[in-house]
């Protein structure tokens, strides 16, 4: 169980949320939702405890499985599989009955009969964590998030960033936790995917937050949303269920409205007829009393929602270049003895759009990190054509430095231009004040995106590589950068999940990945994308 009490949360001087309290208990499943940057992730933070409200409480009990925004694992030659079954401590009992396996395999007999006595001891430690079935539970865990028996086998350094998501989702499902903190957990997951796992929450015996933008996980899962409102800086808690929610806050919000009406126009009222009396003398404290009894009429109103700022977002207009600003030739890739693809060949035409389809684990990211030159092929080579001039979004924001504040990743990004312009840039994606001294790594997942696309604004790029950019944006943020897709002059490399997405590029070729085969883009690979 956990309970929230009294929590004041702040972004440097800005407050985030006020008096914040609620509880999660067994069987509670709550949906936390508010725009970008009102303070979900940090308020899940501070319920995990990985940080420290400005004030108030949070009460633990029982164990909790926390999947953050941009799980960091500490060990990256440790394997996948291992890296899940450690949610129940059964990695190194495991690792040890195959050391064990491997000795009675020996010929020293003395060998064999030590390494059987230590074989006997893991398996009892084994069978009493839940043995072999739950190993079974495991792997089923894994299968159902798109990650296969080969995934299992590879290092977690190996991955993709999409694919160490799936498996810190994975560990924590398998652990049994009595109380699960999600962050966007269906970022990264395929169609079938996500469908299975709002099976597997919708049946969840424990209780859960979620934070997501996926309105179908909420409706099908959540039966209590906890609403931050930036607006207002507060956090309402509706115990219903997301359509019910929906119509009682637009209730809510519309009582609001009538009261605040009603109380302005009396306090109208009083402040005219205050102002008469004050020209007798002998009715000045009336007058006095009568602008004070408006002004608390006014005091006392909860504030109305204001509409939601959202970034105003447009790509650059890309600088002039040849006819093929890049080529691709014979690319290929491997991590270890892990082949990911080869021979892969492509040609970016001036002005030109590509989606880039295939499973997760086929090497769109690779693919991306390749073309932008974050990543050395083993054989092939990127050329570069005359005047190219490279945009990289990548989706784990590999290309901000998470040490440096928001204004200082903006300088990198644009050296060229003056300190008004940077600020100017960075306000029309809503940073501004104390928000540009805030180191990356304190983002959220949405602001790390406004960021790394407000980067992407000042590059003057006439080729874009977009891995997953709608991810982790509210609805409003998300239909401004699909608005920006369209109006692009310059050429598109597009990686994603979202149809809408697809649909905004308008592309002209499709790239199939691993076996590197082009096509002219159809209808029917359309159906291909929220699956690849």
């Amino acid at each position: 169980m956990i309970s929230v009490s009294d929590v004041e949360l702040r972004a440097g001087a800005r407050l985030l949320v006020s008096g914040a309290t609620f509880r999660v208990g067994d069987g509670d499943r709550v949906g936390l939702v508010g725009r970008n940057g009102a303070g979900k992730t940090t308020l899940t933070k501070v319920i995990a405890g990985e940080a420290a409200p400005a004030s108030g409480s949070v009460t633990r009990t029982g164990t909790i499985g926390y999947l953050p925004q941009d799980p960091r694992t500490g060990d990256l030659e440790q394997l996948a599989r291992a890296r899940i079954l450690a949610a129940r401590g059964m990695d190194t009992v495991a690792a040890r009955l195959r050391k064990a396996e491997r000795e009675m395999a020996e010929g020293d007999e003395a060998v064999r009969e030590k390494a059987m006595s230590r074989w006997a001891r893991a398996d009892a430690e084994f069978d009493a964590l839940g043995g072999w079935a739950a190993e079974s539970e495991a792997e089923r865990i894994a299968g159902n998030l798109g990650l296969d028996e080969r995934v299992l086998g590879q290092p977690i350094g190996t991955l993709s960033g999409g694919q160490r998501r799936r498996v810190e989702l994975a560990r924590i499902l398998f652990s049994g936790a009595d109380t699960l903190l999600l962050d966007e957990p269906t970022n990264h997951l395929d169609a079938d995917s996500i469908v299975w796992l709002r099976e597997r929450l919708s049946t969840w015996p424990g209780g859960f937050v979620v934070i997501s933008h996926d309105t179908a996980l909420l409706e099908a899962t959540v039966t209590q949303v906890v609403h931050l409102d930036a607006t207002r800086s507060v956090l309402d808690v509706y115990s219903m269920g997301w359509k019910a929610y929906l119509t009682q806050r637009e209730q809510d919000e519309r009582r609001r409205k009538r009261e605040r009406q009603n109380a302005e126009k009396k306090a109208s009222h009083l402040h005219a007829q205050a102002l008469k009396m004050k020209a007798t003398a002998t009715k000045a404290v009336a007058a006095q009393n009568m602008a004070k009894r408006a002004e608390r009429l006014l005091d006392g109103l909860e504030e109305t929602r204001r509409a939601d700022k959202v970034a105003a977002l447009r790509f650059p207009d890309p600088v002039p270049c040849g006819r093929v600003p890049l080529t691709a030739e014979g690319l290929s890739r491997s991590y270890g003895s892990l082949e990911v693809f080869t021979d892969v060949s492509l040609a970016i035409d001036r002005g030109s759009r590509v989606v880039v389809l295939g499973l997760n684990g086929a090497g769109k990211t690779t693919l991306l990190r390749l073309l932008s030159g974050t990543e050395t092929p083993d054989s092939g080579e990127v050329v570069p054509g005359h005047g190219l001039r490279l945009g990289y979004y990548a989706q784990e924001h590999e290309t901000l430095d998470p040490e440096r504040t928001v204004l200082e990743n903006m300088r990198s990004a644009a050296p060229d231009l003056d300190d008004t312009r940077v600020r100017t840039v960075l306000g029309s994606f809503l940073f501004s004040g104390d928000d540009v001294s805030k180191p990356a790594k304190v983002l959220s997942g949405g602001e790390k995106t406004r960021l790394a696309l407000a980067t992407l604004v000042v590059s003057g790029a006439n080729v874009l590589l977009l891995d997953e950019p709608t991810n982790n944006l509210d609805p409003a943020s998300r239909d401004e950068v699909l608005q920006a897709l369209r109006g692009y002059a310059g050429a598109v490399v597009l990686v994603t999940h979202d149809e809408g997405a697809v649909d905004a590029l308008e592309p002209e070729r499709v790239l199939l990945l691993p076996d590197g085969d082009e096509d002219m883009w159809g209808a029917d690979y359309r159906e291909l994308v929220a699956l690849a």
